[in-house]
């Protein structure tokens, strides 16, 4: 008798614990995946996503985002040994779309696209545009009280995804950053 099929991984749900972009914590159920967002008051024109490493107890930050709030953002990545990159160089935005094209490896790109108001994050190769990753938005209690569902991206057990995971979280706040900027502002004044 052969043995029982594996079964497949379930996705994994890392949830954001604020609505903020520069000041929140991404994290899984068990905390295997812990990711501190975090614009410090002394630095606050830079945020750094800081990965808790479970063996040494530590938080070692990963990527850095300079001037997130403006229109010329800078990222680097690997601690303060990296280089700056314009966000623009790292992430090519879609003109018409509030997504954008990024390389997490030299021979693999992704891309963010809106799917019903949702980010998704698919491959650019990909025929069938299978989402890897999907961005759910928090609920509120009657649209105003205290959430009832955090904000959480589902991910796919992708190992290239886990292995670019802070690419991945830097693409998708640049992005993001991109859709809140791009609603309709309105200023209110006295004459």
């Amino acid at each position: 008798m052969p043995a029982p099929a594996a079964k497949p991984q379930p996705p994994r749900k890392l949830e954001f614990t604020m609505n903020s972009l520069r000041n929140t914590t991404l994290s899984t159920d068990d905390d295997s995946m812990y990711f501190e967002i975090v614009t410090r008051f002394w630095h606050p024109n830079v945020t750094k996503i800081n990965k808790f490493d479970m063996e040494t107890r530590e938080l070692i930050t990963v990527a850095e985002i300079e001037g997130l709030q403006t229109k010329e953002p800078r990222v680097r990545f690997g601690g303060d040994k990296g280089q700056w990159i314009s966000a623009a160089d790292f992430l090519k935005y879609d003109s018409d779309h509030p997504g954008g094209t990024f390389k997490a490896t030299e021979d693999t790109e992704y891309r963010w696209k809106t799917h019903r108001g949702r980010f998704q994050l698919i491959k650019s190769d990909d025929p069938e545009k299978k989402a890897l990753a999907e961005f759910h938005p928090h609920k509120r209690h009657f649209f105003v009280f205290r959430m009832s569902r955090h904000a959480f991206i589902q991910l796919q057990p992708n190992p290239e995804i886990t292995q670019a995971i802070d690419k991945f979280i830097v693409s998708y706040l640049l992005v993001e950053r991109r859709r809140r900027d791009s609603r309709i502002r309105v200023k209110l004044e006295r004459h």
